[in-house]
């Protein structure tokens, strides 16, 4: 299978696999750190599976707690990416470079970096298995392996990508496809789609449609292009606040929402789309394109299906207020890899990481968790090059905004906040352990207004 079809991570990150010499060690700007590929022991105090956001973010804060050389990360990619800012790629507003870090360097001081993948998790025997039969022992364990991408389930991809004219902003491999065929684009269709299937930054797929819809009336070809949204879904967005805004932008930028259509097929030689009527199951309808931007239908890590850890469709089961495993009291998750039932994105992965570290300090001085995730989530939905309204919410889908305007309104300061404030945040705050969400500055500036 093309690697396109297998890209997982947490909310960001794993695009390759590559593998260091045994024993082979890393210097960064953050200090010495073990890489190697085979564990440099058989047991590890904290385990973590997965060195996307949550992993990484994650093992900075257990390492302070247990020490140096207690903390494992089982991650086989070289790079680590910063995936929000390929919104801003495809669009052709950032480098792909620079949402690009080597894994080395972002993985804390004192926390092993165990370059392999792991094959089978065993919670009742306290292990996990590695490729070549490694097994690894653990006292407590996170699971933070993110969400694979499937372009393989659309008939024709992944090895339509091979043609000009489409692209995807979820792949390191596809992304700058999409701005190629921003540039290209003549006139005709442009398709922009949402599949049938839970997916991360839920957001994505329509923010680069505002974007091509921006450049082409910067280059005068708007009036060329039909702009079309073919979503699975039946509202353009979760939050009616926020829904009620797109809708607004999209009535005005005269762009065609197509509900229920979820792309099943693509005719990459004949710039063909084929799209099912989810509303009339079995009843397709083709769509000639000059640019098509595709969101892959996504699910959990192959390792997590059918695995004792995971519910029934293969997310990590886990309590949705506290993130410790429903069965396994020294197991947890977090992030994209869980079910828990808000949006995935980084943003949520920040929450997550504070609200975790409080539960699994309790559990490890055999108190009860009490720090309770309420599901908040955001995404900046960008909507033109210097435009983005912040959409914030909960598990209610109910606004849970931190600044005291109306976050409904596209915004200068909310876009540079997005392309230039949080990449900062994420690499020197987040990935560090030390950025748990905006819920202490939302209650600094709602105290402000008493």
């Amino acid at each position: 299978m093309s690697a396109i079809g297998v890209v997982s991570s947490c909310s960001c990150l794993r695009p390759g696999v590559w593998l260091l010499k045994p024993g082979m060690q890393k210097m960064s700007s953050f200090g010495l750190h073990t890489a190697a590929r085979c564990a440099a022991k058989d047991y590890y105090e904290v385990l973590v599976l997965g060195g996307g956001t949550g992993g990484i973010a994650m093992s900075a804060r257990m390492k302070r707690k247990v020490g140096a050389g207690n903390v494992a990360v089982v991650e086989p990619s070289k790079t680590h990416y910063y995936q929000p800012l390929w919104t801003l790629v495809g669009g052709g507003a950032k480098q792909l470079a620079t949402s690009a870090r080597p894994t080395g360097s972002v993985m804390p001081k004192g926390v092993e970096w165990i370059k392999s993948q792991v094959t089978a998790l065993d919670p009742d025997k306290n292990c996990v298995w590695l490729e070549n039969d490694v097994k690894i022992s653990y006292k407590y364990l996170i699971i933070a392996l993110g969400i694979s991408l499937h372009y393989e389930k659309i008939k024709g991809l992944p090895e339509g990508f091979h043609h000009p004219k489409i692209g995807s902003n979820y792949s390191v491999h596809t992304v700058e496809k999409t701005w190629k065929a921003l540039q290209d684009f003549k006139e005709g269709n442009a398709i922009f789609t949402f599949p049938n299937t839970p997916v991360k930054c839920a957001g994505a797929p329509q923010k680069i449609m505002y974007l091509s819809e921006a450049y082409w009336r910067k280059t005068g070809k708007r009036s060329k292009a039909n702009i079309m949204f073919n979503t699975s879904l039946g509202v353009i967005f979760g939050v009616k606040k926020y829904a009620d805004a797109l809708l607004e932008i999209i009535k005005e930028r005269n762009i065609a929402v197509n509900y229920k259509r979820n792309l099943v097929e693509v005719r990459a030689d004949k710039q063909e789309a084929v799209f099912e009527n989810l509303d009339k199951p079995g009843v397709t309808e083709v769509h000639q394109y000059e640019m098509l931007h595709v969101t892959p239908p996504m699910g959990p890590p192959d390792v997590l299906i059918n695995s004792s850890v995971s519910d029934e469709i293969g997310w990590v089961d886990v309590d949705k207020e506290t993130l410790q495993h429903k069965k396994y009291p020294n197991v947890f998750g977090i992030g994209d890899c869980t079910n828990l039932p808000t949006s995935k994105t980084a943003a949520a992965v920040a929450a997550q990481s504070g609200v975790l570290d409080k539960t699994i300090s309790l559990v490890m001085k055999n108190q009860l968790p009490t720090k309770k995730y309420d599901g908040y989530t955001s995404c900046p939905l960008v909507t033109g090059y210097n435009k983005v309204i912040l959409a914030e919410f909960d598990y209610d889908g109910q606004p849970l905004e931190t600044f005291p305007i109306d976050q409904s309104k596209e915004r200068v300061t909310m876009y540079h906040m997005k392309a230039d404030m949080m990449p900062f945040l994420y690499w020197n705050a987040l990935l560090k352990g030390y950025w748990g969400g905006p819920a202490p500055i939302r209650k600094l500036m709602h105290l402000g207004l008493k």
